[in-house]
C-alpha cells in the first residue's frame, strides 16, 4: 500500500475545502439552520411532538441525512469529475498508484468533508432544540457508514458523468425527493396504509429511520433492516467500482 499516494490525493482534496469554505462547509449550515427555523417555528408550532418526541427534535436526523447525503455526493463525485475534466486524470493513472490507493485519497476525503459537516450541523441543531443520542454507538455507526457508502457512490457518479448537467443529475433531482419522501419531516405511520407500503420502497426511508432510531429509540423501520440496507448498498457499490478498476470504464477511454 502506496500511503504517500493515499496522504497525497488525500489532502489535495481536503486543501480544496479550506479555499473554498463558504460554499463547502458555511453554505450547508446555513441552509439546514434555515430548515430548523422555518420547519421548526412554523411547523412545530402546529404539530408539537411526534412519537413523543419534540417536532424540531425529531427532524434533526432527517436534516443531517439530507445534508448528509448531498454533501458526500458532491465531495466524492467532483473530486473524480474535475481531473477527468482537466486531463490531470491520466498523471494519476500513469503514476505507480494502484486503484484501490486512489479510491482511498478521493473517498477519503469525501467522508471527511460529510463528517465534519455532519457534526457542526449536530452541534448547531442543539442550538434550536434539546437533541439526546440514545445509542451513541449505533449513531456512529450510521452516521460512518453511509458517509462512506455515499461518498462511493459519488465516485462512480463522477466516473460515469461525461459533463456537468450529468454530473449533478442525481444530487440535484434525485436525492432530495427520496430524502424528504423518506420521512426526514414526518413518520411514515402519519400516512394512509398505502403510502406505507409505497415508502418502504424508499432506500432513503431506512437510513432516516436507522438513525433517529440511534437518537430516540423510535423508528419507522426495523434498525437492523436499516443497517442491513447501508450495508448491501456499500457491498453494491464496492463491486460496481471494481468492475469499474477492471475494465478502465471511463477512465481509460
Amino acid at each position: 500500500m502506496n500511503f504517500e499516494a493515499v496522504k497525497s490525493i488525500y489532502f489535495f482534496e481536503m486543501a480544496r475545502t479550506r479555499r473554498t469554505l463558504l460554499q463547502s462547509v458555511v453554505s450547508p449550515v446555513i441552509s439546514t439552520s434555515l430548515y430548523f427555523i422555518v420547519f421548526g417555528a412554523a411547523i412545530g408550532s402546529r404539530i408539537q411532538e411526534v412519537e413523543g418526541v419534540s417536532y424540531g427534535a425529531f427532524i434533526t436526523p432527517g436534516l443531517i441525512m439530507l445534508t448528509l447525503l448531498g454533501q458526500c455526493i458532491s465531495n466524492g463525485s467532483f473530486g473524480i469529475y474535475f481531473p477527468k475534466f482537466t486531463g490531470t486524470i491520466y498523471e494519476v493513472l500513469s503514476a505507480p498508484v494502484a486503484m484501490t490507493e486512489i479510491l482511498l485519497g478521493y473517498v477519503g476525503a469525501a467522508t471527511t468533508k460529510g463528517l465534519l459537516i455532519g457534526v457542526i450541523i449536530l452541534l448547531t441543531a442543539n442550538i434550536f432544540v434539546d437533541v439526546r443520542i440514545e445509542h451513541p454507538f449505533m449513531m456512529i455507526l450510521f452516521f460512518l457508514l453511509t458517509a462512506i457508502t455515499f461518498s462511493l457512490f459519488g465516485f462512480m457518479i463522477g466516473i460515469w458523468a461525461g459533463n456537468f448537467e450529468q454530473l449533478n443529475l442525481i444530487p440535484m433531482l434525485v436525492v432530495p425527493p427520496l430524502t424528504f419522501l423518506g420521512g426526514s419531516f414526518y413518520s411514515i405511520n402519519m400516512l394512509p396504509p398505502f403510502w406505507q407500503a409505497v415508502s418502504h420502497f424508499n432506500p432513503v426511508l431506512y437510513l432516516v429511520s436507522g438513525f433517529r432510531w440511534s437518537f430516540f429509540g423510535i423508528a419507522d423501520v426495523n434498525p437492523l433492516a436499516s443497517l442491513s440496507m447501508v450495508a448491501i448498498f456499500l457491498a453494491l457499490c464496492l463491486g460496481t467500482l471494481a468492475w469499474i478498476f477492471k475494465t478502465g470504464y471511463r477512465l481509460r477511454n
